[in-house]
């Protein structure tokens, strides 16, 4: 069994290494929004508004993982976030859209999507949500 100690570090680690991941998509997303812009789906209309609003909500809530305190909220706003901008990606796929310029194959895309899937993991076990909660913490 890990000691407790050690899980502690590696869980603050984990949370701080995604929380600025987070912020450095987040502010590519305004310093190069080219390639976000270019996968929005099209029925959603106005790609710089998205991608905007999903880099500065990437940013925000990246920061906020960083923080301990704000760390629970912030994984699940994340959570949502991700399954929302996961309509580009299947849009990427869908309609074989380049992302800076690259292709990806099926197999690409199916990696791209089972990484996605381990995040949303991730995070929804550092925002607690059932049945990641940690047992001597009470529901809210």
């Amino acid at each position: 069994m890990i000691p407790r100690w050690l899980a502690s570090v590696c869980f603050h680690g984990l949370a701080i290494v995604l929380g600025l991941a987070f912020c450095r998509i987040g502010l590519l997303h305004w310093t190069n929004p080219e390639p976000f812009e270019a996968i929005v789906p099209a029925y959603l209309g106005a790609p710089s508004f998205w991608n905007l609003l999903s880099g500065s909500l990437e940013m925000l809530f990246g920061v906020g993982l960083v923080i301990p305190r704000t760390r629970k909220r912030a994984a699940m706003l994340l959570c949502f976030l991700v399954m929302a901008m996961s309509l580009a990606n299947l849009n990427m796929w869908i309609n074989d859209l380049p992302f800076n310029g690259t292709r990806l194959s099926t197999q690409g895309h199916v990696i791209r999507w089972c990484v996605q899937i381990v995040l949303l993991l991730t995070l929804a076990w550092m925002a607690q949500f059932h049945p990641f909660r940690r047992k001597h913490e009470p529901k809210n």
